[in-house]
């Protein structure tokens, strides 16, 4: 490995920061464009509420939650604190982490990872979940649920001590997300209309510009998502990872191009964006270890896979409008387990640490939904569904072409 200068080290895990913070920008679009016009600022609206509050409940609790100290090595649970509190000296600058970035700068990294894991929920309960109940929600996972599983292996607790890898996320991140994603649609049901006696009716998203755009963003993104976690800006080890990501995700749009023409005979442009997300999903967990031929076939298999679990989800009548279950719990529990197959981890290891982390996420996300859904309720009524919830939730519309005499009009009369 290349001797990099402190300096740099640090400044290339800042810059990757950015990149992760522009996937918020990403989800917040695509999730956007393959939604119903009438539900646009809504779902705007809870992308921009996830990342705030997601940096403010990683701040107060779930950072030291995460990473409470070599006290808690090999262990379930830990904590260290509330808030944040700088190492006296050079213990928070040159000398932390070896020598390689700043206790703000690992904070602050971290911290768009934690977000970015609630942003995958948002998508899939789109344009039926009420909005203060979901960023309840929102709170709690982010706050206690993330951080938790995260410590198995990132935070040197039990998962870690066991062997399993996760470079990235593939289930820390993406599978945590798709988890508490389902837990959310079993307890909220389908859209309106979704699931006839006919069988599935599609409810196509509105924009598809705007979704191809967030797709874009989030490759973009993506880029620094798994070459930040390299932790430093070594030269062989982040260009490899940036080579095996992209080759992940062109593999996985190509292999779901192929399958679902093969399956349905038709050239859907949201799964072909779902398809590159699957392969960057699957590349994940062994950016940094996977050859660039080893990603090419985890990046096509989770591409494939995507068709498959799609059709699967709607066949239990789970209504994912964005495909969020598919794109990163699917293909985050295949990319987990390709460590075993492809990289240098065990297979028996890695499906260990898939299963135990996804029993504790989607059995919290399901008791919290669950409690919310009793108490104060988490669907909008019928009437709000129907006519919108920009229009019933917001008072606005995200386009001029819908006037605003016709909101108030309709707002009086729900």
């Amino acid at each position: 490995m290349t001797e990099v200068p402190f300096v740099t080290n640090n400044l290339w895990i800042l810059i990757a920061t950015m990149m992760v913070f522009i996937m918020h920008l990403g989800f917040a679009t695509l999730e956007a464009g393959l939604v119903q016009q009438k539900n646009t600022v809504n779902i705007l609206f809870k992308n921009v509420m996830i990342l705030c509050i997601g940096l403010i409940t990683y701040y107060a609790a779930g950072f030291n939650l995460m990473y409470p100290g070599a006290d808690y090595a090999g262990g379930y649970i830990g904590f260290g604190g509330f808030g944040l509190s700088l190492p006296e000296g050079a213990a928070g600058l040159q000398d932390y982490a070896g020598g390689k970035y700043t206790y703000y700068t690992d904070f602050i990294f971290q911290a768009m990872f934690a977000a970015t894991c609630a942003s995958i929920v948002s998508g899939a309960v789109a344009e039926r979940i009420k909005l203060m109940p979901f960023l309840l929600f929102v709170t709690l996972f982010v706050l206690i649920s993330y951080p938790i599983t995260g410590m198995w292996k990132w935070g040197g607790g039990w998962l870690n001590s066991l062997g399993f890898i996760d470079f990235a996320g593939s289930t820390l991140v993406h599978s945590v997300g798709g988890w508490g994603a389902l837990a959310a649609i079993i307890l909220l049901g389908a859209r309106k209309g979704k699931y006839t006696e006919k069988g599935v009716r599609p409810i196509p998203g509105h924009n598809m510009p705007l979704a191809t755009i967030g797709a874009f963003l989030l490759w973009f993104g993506w880029f620094g998502f798994n070459g930040g976690s390299v932790l430093s800006a070594d030269p062989g080890a982040v260009s490899l990872v940036f080579v095996t990501t992209c080759l992940g995700a062109a593999a996985g749009a190509l292999a779901t191009f192929v399958v679902s023409y093969i399956k349905f005979k038709s050239l859907d442009h949201s799964m072909i964006l779902n398809g590159v997300l699957g392969g960057l999903v699957g590349i994940t967990a062994g950016a940094d270890g996977f050859t660039p031929g080893s990603a090419l076939i985890v990046g096509a298999i989770a591409g494939a896979i995507i068709p498959f679990s799609v059709v699967f989800f709607d066949k239990l009548k789970l209504d994912d409008p964005v495909g969020a279950t598919s794109v990163h719990l699917a293909c985050g529990i295949w990319g987990t387990l390709a460590v075993g197959i492809f990289g240098t981890g065990d297979i028996v290891t890695q499906l260990i640490g898939v299963v135990a982390i996804g029993a504790f996420t989607f059995t919290f996300a399901f008791v919290v939904l669950y409690i919310i859904k009793k108490t104060v309720g988490i669907r909008v009524s019928e009437d709000m569904e129907i006519k919108g919830l920009d229009v019933t939730e917001h008072e606005m519309s995200a386009y001029q072409n819908v006037e605003r005499g016709n909101y108030a009009m309709m707002i009086s009369e729900s």
